[in-house]
Formats: C-alpha cells, structure tokens, sequence
C-alpha cells in the first residue's frame, strides 16, 4: 500500500537524491500522520467519553499530540527545502533534523505523562464502563498505528529519514500503548482485577527508553557525527586509484543534511613533478571524485620529496617509532631539513580521538622517541586528531 500511495502522491518519487523529491515525501508522510492521527483523536475522545474511560481519553491526547508532531516534520521538510542564502550559505536541510530532535522530545514527553498516569491508577484504580464500541475503536487504532509504524519506516529508508525514522518509532510505542489499555480492560472485565495502571507504567517506561534513544539518535547530526566508513573508503579509494597521488591524510567531512556533504583532503603529490600538471590532477580528482560520490570535494596539495632514499627509510623509522607509542597513529607531511651538524625533521603524527594520551604528551613521547634515533635528529612535530573512523593510513598513504 506504501509503495501505491507513493506512486501516486509523490512525483518523480524514484529520484530521492533530489532535495524536492525528499521534501515531497516528507509533506506526504506529514498529511498522512495529521488525518490519521486527528481521525483516531476523534474516535477516542468520543469513546472516552461515552463510557468514562481517562485510559482511552489520555490515549486520545497522544494521538492529539501525535498529530501535532507530524505537523512539525511537514513544516520541517518544507523549511528544508529552502535554497541557501547569504545567512545560511549550506543551505536549510538541517531544519530536517531539528524537526525529528522535536518529535523525539514529544515521545520522551508523552511517555512521562503516562508513567504520572499510570501511577494515579495504581494508587487510586477507577472502574470504566466497558462497551463493545471501546474495544473496537482501540482495534481500529492499533491496526491503524501498525500501518504507521510500517509506512513511515519505509518511508523513512527510501529518504534516509531520521525524522520519519523517530515518528515510525513513536507509532510503534503507540501500539503498545493502545494494546496495553485493551489488554487492561480485558483482564479487568474477566477476573474484576484492575491491571490497567501496571500495564500503562511497564509500556511508559518502554516509551522513555525510546525516547532517549531517539533523542541521542537525531542530536548525532547537529553535533557533527563521523562520516560513515563506507563513505570515508569510498573517498580513500577513489582518490589513491589516480596516478600522482603517493598519500592521502586530512581527510574531514561535514555533513549538512541529508544528501547534503562537503570533504576537505590532503593528497601528498611528487615535489619534482611540474605544479600545473599536479595541479591539473587535483581539479580532475575534485570533480570526477565528488560528482561520483555526491559531495562537494576540495582538496590541498602537499607536494613531498619521494626519490630520496635516505628520506624514505628515516620516514619508516619514524612511522614504526610513532606507532610504538600508539599503534593507531600514522604520520604524514614528513620532511626532513639536512644539515652538518643537525636535521631538522618536521612531520605531523596523526592519532584516533580515542586515545587516551593528550596531544601534550604524545607530542613529548615522539619527540624523546626521535632523538633517541639520533641526537642530531631536532623534530617538529604537529599531532592531529582523526575525524573519520578509519586510518588513512588503510588507504595509501605514504608512512
């Protein structure tokens, strides 16, 4: 039925590379939950009311809330889709993930309410009339909710969606939800024991789990989560595949919504080879390389001594050195500055944020490891954290 109703509301829906296409779908999925979430509000509170039930009229409220939440992922996807100006010159696609960090703190909300409930009913039980309308209704919502939950995740891969990602979730508790209160009132009419508020807290605390869960998922982004290592090999691989390149390092990339990304890279060229033809090669790499991956890709020359042996093997000596002191680490940028009575060797040591060691002391470490090979050996040396999840020393680089 997903893929029906995407055909048919969603123009030129194949192409979900394309920023209107994404937005197109966000404003469909958005519709969706807002009719069918303010048609089961209606139900409930009608059903709620007729035979005195607060469960089914708190479960009104969340599908009220529900509603409410879907129009924040239309407006979302609709600010999203604004083209970049002068105050935001990457563009708006970020407002996609604010809109799925709100959603995400409206299911965190919903679950607390519901463990204050739920524990109002434990400490005070109240009987509600029980009406074959009732159960019914709660039916119909569930079916409706799973068709939810199914619709929105799908939706939700197609676009690569955190948004619609952390709504597939909250429709997902809310069958729980809505099955808890069923169950309820089942068990209540058959053994006359009033489960309703035990079962409400146990799927409340189900709820808030979530909720945090969801919450850590789409603040990733905004905070600037690592590229994924898929991407980073991907970016290594091309770029080390052209003739010229001896090394890659530096590599960052930036993330600035969905499909939206920029990488800066340092490629290590020979220093002996003519810098226009160098040059030619990074413009050639910047282009073929981006379009192919979908990014916008900026690269800095390094241009390195490679034809020096005596350079060459005190390069591995130092990398061999360097990695005694972290076995993650790489180094790259080395030169060396020759001369009677000292060299100077000037290198940066590359290392994972996970290291313990600060850059102070790895720094110091590499220094005493360098004059240990010789003391007329004086380094400069310059320590880098790495931003991607893989070391670039995996994809060619020189060290």
């Amino acid at each position: 039925m997903t893929d029906f109703l995407v055909r048919h509301f969603v123009p030129n829906h194949e192409h979900t590379e394309e920023q209107q296409v994404r937005a197109s779908y966000g404003r469909f999925a958005g519709i969706v939950g807002v009719v069918t979430n303010l048609l089961l509000a209606v139900m409930k509170f009608i059903a709620g009311t007729l035979f005195h039930s607060l469960a089914i009229t708190a479960d009104a409220v969340n599908n009220l809330s529900d509603s409410a939440s879907s129009i924040v992922t239309l407006m979302g996807f609709k600010l999203a889709e604004k083209p970049a100006d002068e105050e935001h010159p990457f563009g708006h696609e970020r407002i996609e993930y604010i809109s799925g960090l709100i959603v995400s703190i409206a299911v965190l909300f919903v679950g607390i309410q519901l463990v204050e409930e739920a524990v109002g009913k434990i400490v005070s039980p109240q009987a509600a009339k029980i009406g074959v309308l009732s159960i019914v209704i709660l039916l119909i919502s569930i079916a409706v909710k799973l068709w939810q939950s199914v619709f929105y995740r799908k939706v939700a891969k197609q676009i690569d969606s955190a948004t619609l990602t952390a709504t597939a979730a909250d429709s997902r508790n809310d069958v729980f939800s809505t099955a808890a209160i069923l169950f309820g009132i089942i068990i209540t009419k058959l053994t006359g024991f009033n489960l309703d508020g035990y079962v409400g807290l146990a799927v409340a605390v189900l709820i808030i789990v979530t909720g945090i869960q969801l919450i850590k998922e789409t603040s990733n982004p905004l905070l600037g989560q690592a590229p994924s290592k898929e991407l980073v090999n991907s970016i290594y691989k091309d770029i080390t595949s052209y003739d010229g390149i001896l090394g890659v390092h530096d590599l960052t990339v930036h993330n600035y919504g969905p499909n939206r990304w920029f990488a800066s890279v340092h490629c290590e060229v020979d220093a002996h080879q003519d810098v226009l033809v160098s040059h030619d090669l990074i413009d050639n790499i910047e282009r073929t390389v981006g379009q192919k991956l979908g990014i916008q890709l900026l690269i800095h020359m390094d241009p390195i001594i490679a034809d020096d042996p005596r350079t060459n093997e005190l390069c591995h000596q130092v990398s061999e050195m360097v990695k005694a002191v972290e076995p993650r680490s790489t180094i790259h940028d080395f030169r060396v500055v020759w001369g009677p009575t000292h060299s100077n060797l000037i290198f940066d040591v590359c290392v994972p944020f996970s290291c313990n060691l600060t850059d102070e002391e790895v720094r110091n470490r590499v220094k005493m490891g360098v004059r240990a090979l010789s003391d007329t050996y004086y380094p400069v040396v310059t320590v880098d954290r790495d931003y991607v999840p893989c070391s670039a020393s995996e994809h060619g680089e020189r060290a």
